[in-house]
């Protein structure tokens, strides 16, 4: 039985990679091209088309799907899950409008290699690592903020690489954060509906420790891709 639950890790480890290696449009908020023609010839205050756009990119960023997914492993209660989730969506909010507003450009391969190592991050916090290696435990509210940040700067630097028309960008930014948290509201309510199903079973606790590993190796995943097309292209 052991043996069988970490072949089925493994396989959607592999799943993961396949997505990663096969999908390079996708990969931490990309944009995909009709997307990114629609983008760049927008002009004016459209809101429903980029709070679309807003809710499309959270469904589809596997990477913000992943870094929730951590985070919400062992949250139970709904008002706690609402805490960590808003944290993530200040940062989020707060570094998107900055970014492009400011025109902040930063690498997207940097900035998503450090969104792949946020996943790497809380894996290891859900697995107790920063407790058994260094005896103290960071707080957990602080790094989601903190990463929040930096997906919204990711999501920034994509942007800015579109040349978004300055007519009517402070309000279709607006309508595109609304979109994202829509799309966020959605997304969680799916994985909280399975989390609730699993949490049930009585290998929840037993599994775990093998789940928060493959999302560990997950991240490492992006981190590696990132840091390979940094260097490379």
């Amino acid at each position: 039985m052991q043996l069988r639950n970490y072949m089925l890790s493994y396989r959607f480890l592999a799943i993961i990679i396949l997505l990663v290696v096969l999908s390079p449009e996708a990969l931490a908020h990309g944009v995909t091209a009709g997307d990114k023609g629609y983008i760049q010839e927008s002009s004016g205050v459209m809101p429903i088309p980029f709070m679309y756009l807003g809710a499309k990119h959270m469904m589809t960023g596997y990477d913000h799907l992943l870094f929730l997914f951590g985070v919400i492993f062992f949250l139970y209660r709904l008002k706690d899950v609402s805490i960590y989730v808003t944290l993530f969506a200040v940062g989020h909010v707060i570094t998107l409008l900055s970014g492009v507003l400011f025109e902040i450009s930063v690498s997207a391969y940097i900035i998503d290699a450090i969104i792949g190592f946020s996943i790497v991050y809380k894996a290891l916090d859900n697995m107790g690592a920063y407790q058994k290696w260094f005896g103290v435990q960071p707080s957990t509210k602080a790094a989601t903020l903190i990463f929040g940040l930096f997906h919204g700067l990711g999501l920034a630097t994509k942007i800015l690489e579109y040349e978004v028309s300055p007519d009517g960008l402070l309000m279709n930014l607006i309508s595109f954060n609304i979109g994202v948290e829509i799309g966020q509201i959605l997304a969680l309510a799916a994985i909280l509906i399975v989390m609730g199903y699993w949490r049930k079973s009585s290998g929840f606790m037993k599994h775990a420790y093998s789940a928060n590993t493959v999302l560990m190796t997950a991240g490492f995943v992006l981190v590696g891709y990132q840091l390979t097309g940094y260097f490379v292209v």
